[in-house]
């Protein structure tokens, strides 16, 4: 028989001990690749364009990853546009379309950025288009 007063003290070693660990950790059945997802812009195909003022212009890409898109942002500078994030509800891809006007822009540079987030919280690195308006 374990005297009371020796199961008290192994018992505060033991609360003494808990706090000193790491959280604990459970593997899921689906750890993933650690890799965030990747983004493409499709359209316009080239890094750097120019277009004419008033032509409406089509941002197209997609972002894709085996572990399911959660979300994909996109963000805009050079002009007052902006567009909402995309949620992608777990599809291994996400194909976005996006218009952007250029009515009473003339001179302006825009640069559109998207980047995406997959089901897991990793972030897959940015894709983005510089876009002179004329």
């Amino acid at each position: 028989m374990v005297p009371a007063r020796a199961f008290g003290w192994a018992a505060l070693a033991v609360l003494m001990g808990c706090g000193q660990r790491d959280r604990l950790t459970f593997p899921t059945e689906n750890h993933g690749d650690g890799q965030g997802p990747v983004t493409e812009i499709t359209q316009p195909a080239v890094p750097d364009t120019t277009v004419i003022e008033g032509d409406l212009l089509i941002i197209q890409g997609r972002a894709f990853d085996a572990d399911g898109i959660d979300t994909v942002y996109f963000e805009v500078g050079g002009i007052g546009q902006g567009f909402a994030p995309i949620a992608g509800l777990g599809a291994d891809t996400v194909n976005f379309a996006l218009q952007l006007s250029t009515l009473n822009h003339s001179g302006a540079t825009v640069i559109v950025r998207a980047y995406s987030v997959d089901l897991l919280g990793d972030q897959g690195g940015p894709v983005s288009r510089q876009i002179r308006i004329e």
